[in-house]
């Protein structure tokens, strides 16, 4: 009876670890995939504002590319979306000065500082939609957190998502993979 168990447990674990994998390698490239689309609207997810005010690599990163979405006119306006990070800085301000300094007009920047974790972001972004409506989104940040996000919007009727990471890696993104692979079963 119990080398029939190990057996099951064993099997059980080989089926959960190709799970993993296979569900990881979907993430990373649907992550690192732009499909080249234009859309209405693109949402900068936020990051880690540091102690001192200024922003994360890993943001900067972000608003980088959010950046280069407007000034290729692949989109026409820019959400930036965090909450009150810990720091005492809502991240939403912070990305929009970061990008009002780099020359994005201030007038195509919606500032969300209530997208305190990625279940709020896609909310307050859909809100945005009863006073400006918009058809399409491209979702910005880490290669490892846009799947579950176009999941989210998906999972509240709108479908019409696409997605630009930076290429930006930290070893950290280990641990992010990781931690994707339950949020994207259970959010």
């Amino acid at each position: 009876m119990a080398k029939n168990s190990l057996k099951l447990f064993k099997i059980i674990a080989f089926t959960l670890l190709l799970w993993f994998v296979g569900h990881s390698i979907y993430i990373i490239i649907d992550g690192l995939s732009d499909n080249g689309k234009n859309a209405d609207f693109g949402i900068v997810l936020g990051s880690k504002v540091n102690e001192d005010g200024t922003l994360s690599t890993r943001l900067i990163k972000r608003l980088e590319t959010g950046e280069k979405l407007m000034k290729s006119h692949r989109i026409k306006k820019l959400i930036v979306s965090g909450g009150l990070g810990k720091e005492g800085f809502y991240e939403g301000d912070k990305m929009k000065e970061y990008l009002v300094r780099r020359g994005i007009p201030d007038s195509l920047i919606i500032v969300d500082n209530l997208g305190n974790n990625t279940r709020a972001s896609v909310e307050n972004t859909l809100s945005v939609r009863k006073q400006i409506p918009f058809e399409s989104l491209i979702i910005v940040s880490q290669y490892f957190h846009v799947t579950r996000t176009k999941k989210l919007f998906k999972d509240k009727g709108f479908e019409n998502t696409s997605s630009v990471s930076p290429y930006y890696f930290e070893w950290r993104d280990l641990y992010s993979l990781i931690r994707e692979f339950p949020a994207y079963y259970t959010q």
